[in-house]
């Protein structure tokens, strides 16, 4: 094949789209703003390199040949892309075009994921957002591995891990949630005091630990060491826990929107 290792450059294939769709080498040249010798002598050039004919030529008429006329559309979208490709760039560099792979713990999703979702795509409609659910561990693993590039989970202010960039998105206080059918339930706000001797159900400390250390602090502060009941990963496992009675729990506020019968939360 001829000229089989020579490129063919972008401004070939614009003379080529400007030539089929005037059908006359003169006006294609006007087009172009050239003179017609060097559009002639392109799309020779062009068609020895293919070894195809892409025009039949006479003294009155250019027409495509069927070759030209499949190769005609395929160009066009080549010449289309290539025009976006600066954009394109400077779409990616200020993060507006991509991927985003997101992983978050399902507290966040009660109430703060769903906006911040919709707020992102409405924003950002060219980047692809992959959610991932995982506990908060596991988030700094995979952050770690590189296998998701953000981590939406629950810590306390000051808490930064090792390498990590740290961005608070949102604040939220603690509320007790505990079983309707709790002496304290009836109660309207809570003193840390009245609660004390309460068994907890609580995160264990290797899933969240800032959230761990920040509860146990507070009671330690206040001259107690908590009692554990149980340990559990998910919000929801907790919240049923309450509900079955094993405990009292110190949740986000955003969790009482998960709407659980038989169980109520306090401030």
């Amino acid at each position: 094949m001829k000229d089989k290792d020579t490129p063919i450059d972008l401004r070939a294939w614009r003379q080529f789209v400007a030539v089929a769709e005037e059908l006359h080498f003169g006006r294609a040249a006007r087009r172009l703003h050239l003179t017609q010798p060097p559009v002639t002598q392109a799309i020779a050039q062009l068609e020895r390199a293919l070894e195809v004919r892409l025009f039949d030529r006479t003294q009155r008429r250019v027409a495509l040949t069927a070759a030209g006329e499949a190769l005609l559309p395929d160009v066009r979208d080549l010449l289309a892309r290539a025009q976006a490709l600066p954009a394109r760039a400077r779409a990616a560099a200020a993060g507006e075009v991509g991927r985003v792979r997101l992983a978050f713990v399902s507290t966040i999703g009660f109430e703060h994921l769903p906006l911040w979702v919709r707020d992102f795509r409405a924003l950002c409609p060219q980047v692809a957002l992959e959610l991932v659910e995982a506990t908060g561990d596991v988030q700094l693993e995979a952050l770690a591995r590189g296998e998701v590039d953000a981590g939406l989970m629950l810590h306390s202010p000051g808490f930064a891990p090792p390498g990590l960039d740290r961005l608070p998105v949102a604040v939220e206080p603690l509320v007790l949630a505990l079983p309707e059918a709790h002496p304290l339930a009836a109660a309207g706000r809570l003193a840390l005091a009245d609660v004390l001797a309460e068994p907890l159900v609580i995160f264990p400390r290797r899933i969240v630990p800032s959230l761990h250390d920040a509860i146990h602090a507070l009671y330690h502060a206040a001259g107690r060491a908590p009692v554990v009941a149980q340990e559990a990963i998910q919000m929801q496992t907790i919240v049923n826990l309450v509900w079955g009675g094993v405990g009292v729990a110190w949740v986000p506020e955003s969790v009482t929107r998960f709407r659980r019968e038989g169980v109520v939360y306090r401030g």
